[in-house]
């Protein structure tokens, strides 16, 4: 696997996992139940799960009023993309 490879597989694990404690941490909330920490989410997000930890806030409306979240994934999702496209620009040159 090359090294653009790896780092989509990064990419879309980090943003997998992310998505799925995000859905879990909802969950959790409605039964008052054991929480995954935000410095965790917002962890999980820095290391490439931006785009799941964003999608799982529209989707299931969760962290929508932390702006931590509300501005901070979207940033970080951004942020990584242009990194992917500056090492994808690099490559052709």
């Amino acid at each position: 696997m090359t090294f653009y490879g790896l780092i989509a597989v990064w990419v879309g694990v980090a943003s997998l996992v992310t998505l799925m404690l995000m859905r879990h941490d909802k969950l959790q909330a409605g039964r008052r139940g054991r929480r995954v920490p935000e410095r965790t989410l917002l962890g999980l997000a820095a290391l490439g799960g931006a785009a799941g930890g964003w999608l799982g806030m529209k989707l299931w409306r969760h962290k929508t009023r932390h702006g931590r979240f509300r501005f901070g994934l979207p940033l970080l999702t951004a942020t990584h993309a242009m990194v992917i496209i500056m090492l994808f620009l690099f490559r052709q040159m």
